[in-house]
Order: C-alpha cells, then structure tokens, then sequence
C-alpha cells in the first residue's frame, strides 16, 4: 500500500478545490475525482486549528467503509475505492448545496439555539437543512428556500430526506451493536444520470467523526470532532476508538509516538466499493446553477 505522497507528485494534479478537512483532485478516470483526507482540525469557522497526525488516514478508512456499508443496504454513494492511506476514487457529481444534518439526540447548535439539555433524546429523528457556504456560515434554511431558489427540486428533496433517514436507522445500529450512540451526523448529495438519462440522487462527500456527533453508549464520553472544538482529550484516540471498534485498526492502534506506524498501516487492506462499480452511469450533465438571491 502507498503511504506516502510527496507534495511534488501531489502537484502534477489538478487540484478543484481545497476545504478545512479535504483536498479534491481530478480523478485519474472519466467522471472522477480523487478525495484526499488532510491532518488538518478545524472548528469555530477557522479561528481554531491544529495539525492532528493520523487524523486524515482514519477518517479516509472511516468513511470507505460506512459508505461500502451503506451501499450494501441499497442507498447509492459516490466511494469507488481507498486508493491508500489517504486517498480514495469516488464519482464526480453535480453537488447540491444543501447540508442535510440527522439528529437523534439533543447536542451542539441545537441545544444552543433552543435552550434544551444535551442528552435528551428526540422523540424522533429531527431533520435540518443549511445552505452550504462556508462565508456565510452555512446557514440554516428551510425547504421552502430550498425550492425557491432552485437548489433542489420536490422530487429530489424526498428522495433525499427518505435516504437521509435509511441512513440514520442503518448507522443508528451499526453503532449501537459497538456500544456507541449516533447523536447527529451532516450528509451531503450530489446528482449523476443513469445510462438512459434516469436521475440518481447519490450520497457523497464522508461520513466520518468530523460529521458525526458519536458518543461512547455507556460512558458518554464524546469520540468526535467536540474532543478538538471542546478540549475534552486527544482527538485521535477518540477517532482511532471508533476504528477499532468497526474493526478497521488492530486493537493497538494506528499512531506510535504520535505518528502513524507504518508496518501497521502497510498491513491495512484497500476497501473496494464493488456495488457501486456495477452501476452504470453517464457523466455529469451540466447544468445551470441557480443564482444566489
């Protein structure tokens, strides 16, 4: 397995663009592009950061495998397969700008903005969307402003809402039969049309502890991005206990002396979307992209 990439092969690529956690590059096949998982922690809008060695490596194996799962139970991803530590191959979309947050217990923005007690569970599953745009904050927004302004279209909001939900009830066991609760979790999808101009709605981007709010089922303790954002440990033990509980790490871990060890991690099998492989799509169209109002 590649380990390492040098900043000069890095640089041959064409980069398409660079956010707080990602760097996504074309891909070295038609209609794809190459996610690398930087080391890089990041929260209150960029005021607080810090390099986090082993960071981008498990949230790279992280999310291969939720995504394989998910595949499995029939929800479409855009994950093809892990390339190495830090890369993986996925389907090039034409995104939606719309975050889909799933919340399941009372924590973060929403225990601010409302006054309620962390912890408290929901009566049911509680579905938020925000406008993806991290100048403005990523603000939160209501359908209605989803419609209006042309980021979605009524078919494609209950599709996405419907599989937002199967994603919720898959992971919610998933990590309860690992003795972890799932709080909430941010998705994000993108449009891809089918071999005869059918329109799939795909699930993309990651699903990882910088997504995801995940809680230790009988401690409570917080494995996610809230240990960097809240000081609550280091945050690569909580990210390395999640591997190892989805059986992704050996039982020792993937850092030694605050590095990644490498006879470890030679040792890690490639994870290989082969579902998603046998659908059969065309590239993107392109499409007009609504103006911002």
């Amino acid at each position: 397995m590649e380990t390492i990439r040098s900043d000069r092969l890095l640089a041959k690529r064409n980069k398409l663009y660079e956010g707080k956690a990602k760097i996504i590059y074309d891909g070295p096949e038609p209609g794809t592009i190459v996610q690398y998982f930087k080391d890089d922690a990041v929260a209150l809008n960029g005021t607080k950061k810090d390099i986090v060695a082993g960071k981008g490596v498990l949230n790279n194996r992280i999310s291969s495998h939720i995504m394989t799962r998910l595949e499995g139970v029939g929800i479409p991803t855009h994950f093809l397969h892990s390339m190495n530590m830090r890369e993986q191959l996925t389907r090039k979309l034409e995104m939606i700008p719309v975050e889909i947050v799933v919340r399941n217990i009372v924590a973060g923005s929403l225990s601010k903005r409302l006054g309620l007690e962390e912890g408290k569970y929901l009566p049911k599953p509680l579905v938020e969307f925000y406008y993806k745009d991290d100048a403005l904050g990523n603000p939160l927004i209501s359908e209605d402003h989803i419609l209006t302004f042309g980021w979605a279209d009524p078919y494609e909001m209950e599709e996405i809402v419907a599989m937002s939900l199967r994603v919720n009830d898959y992971l919610s066991g998933l990590f309860t039969g690992i003795g972890l609760k799932l709080v909430d979790f941010k998705l994000e999808f993108g449009r891809l049309w089918g071999e005869y101009d059918e329109l799939y709605i795909i699930l993309a981007d990651e699903i990882t502890p910088d997504t995801c709010r995940i809680w230790d089922a009988q401690t409570g303790e917080k494995l996610d991005k809230d240990r960097f954002l809240y000081d609550l440990g280091d945050l690569v033990e909580g990210y390395q206990e999640i591997a190892k509980r989805l059986g992704l790490i050996p039982e020792g871990g993937l850092m030694k002396e605050g590095e990644i060890n490498e006879d470890v991690a030679a040792q890690l099998e490639d994870i290989e979307n082969e579902r998603a492989r046998e659908r059969k799509f065309k590239a993107v169209k392109t499409a007009k992209k609504p103006q911002k109002s």
